[in-house]
């Protein structure tokens, strides 16, 4: 293994304490990740003050049982990896710091990563990536079309101007009464019934590939009181298809035009919320009418995790773009000028 760069990758920007190995970028010995789902379900979201405390106490555990599965030892590594933002600030602060504290014992450098970044490098770890290409990321906090015209090079070509499709997701769970977190509830439920509810799709500007959707969450919202009002039944079923078709609608269409005008080899989806059939189906239907390579995670890589952290981290280290033990968790942490 003298010729194989290996990482140890640290994520903890949310509500799961991740670690994993990564070798040269693109091959996965260990990627741990635990989740607190269940702590914060009865809240119906994720409690900062709650997720900081489980990373304490979870995170020299987590990576431990890392650097074990992988079989390595510090020795063997080449840098520490962590994500550095955007994120829950407490949250990010665990990761960092331990992070910081294993590269100042073993003499390591140090690579603060973009979230989102790893998100897209997710993708690294089931093929090469091919430049020029455009990303779609969907998570809880984001909505962005992302193109790249060389690794490490970023730029945000649309964006949500309000909800990220995640959080939409979820507020309308909420408004249903489904369990937290509410996309997977929305997308099971979606199969279960017919589009039959007209709810309204936001183009925007006419050359916008910026997203909203704040106007769809209203429009169920106000669906469902208009209904209790006039005392009739909605079935949950029909209004999760019809929220999730004028989602997915807007998602692939919008993608479809930027992959076209940026005339890209690739298009990839990243986050969370790249683990929605509905959405998985359609962008493949759709894209295979074009002359572009569609890439889609496999459901591990579409959640946080650390893996997609370290894939990321490879560049930075190819490039030695390393971060001094000033690293800080940075909530705000801007993708472009990253």
């Amino acid at each position: 293994m003298d010729d194989d760069k290996l990482i140890l990758a640290i994520e903890t920007s949310c509500d799961e304490t991740a670690a994993a190995v990564i070798k040269n970028g693109n091959e996965i010995l260990s990627n741990i990740v635990a989740s607190q789902i269940e702590s914060h379900k009865r809240f119906g979201g994720v409690v900062p003050e709650i997720a900081s405390r489980h990373h304490v106490e979870q995170i020299t555990v987590i990576i431990e049982e890392a650097m074990n599965e992988a079989n390595v030892t510090f020795s063997d590594l080449s840098a520490i990896a962590v994500t550095e933002g955007p994120g829950l600030v407490g949250a990010l602060l665990i990761g960092v710091n331990a992070a910081k504290a294993l590269a100042f014992a073993h003499d390591l450098p140090l690579i603060g990563v973009h979230h989102i970044a790893g998100h897209i490098y997710a993708n690294q770890l089931i093929t090469d990536l091919k430049f020029p290409l455009m990303t779609l990321v969907v998570s809880g906090g984001h909505t962005e079309l992302v193109y790249m015209k060389e690794h490490g090079n970023f730029e945000v070509v649309g964006e949500t101007r309000d909800d990220a499709v995640g959080e939409a997701y979820d507020k309308v769970a909420r408004t249903l009464n489904l369990p937290y977190p509410g996309g997977p509830h929305i997308d099971r439920l979606a199969t279960e019934g017919t589009a039959t509810i007209d709810l309204p799709r936001a183009w925007l500007e006419q050359d916008s590939y910026d997203f909203s959707f704040s106007g769809l969450k209203s429009a169920v919202i106000n669906t469902l009181h208009n209904a209790k009002q006039k005392g009739m039944e909605i079935s949950n079923e029909d209004l999760a298809a019809s929220f999730q078709e004028s989602v997915i609608e807007v998602l692939v269409e919008k993608s479809k035009r930027a992959a076209i005008e940026y005339d890209v080899k690739q298009f990839l989806v990243a986050g969370g919320v790249a683990a929605n059939k509905g959405l998985r189906e359609k962008m493949t239907e759709q894209f295979a009418k074009l002359d572009i390579e569609l890439i889609i995670p496999p459901l591990y890589l579409c959640t946080d995790n650390a893996a997609m952290i370290g894939a990321a981290a490879f560049v930075q280290l190819e490039k030695k773009q390393f971060t001094g033990y000033t690293l800080n968790g940075n909530p705000g942490l801007n993708l472009e000028r990253n």
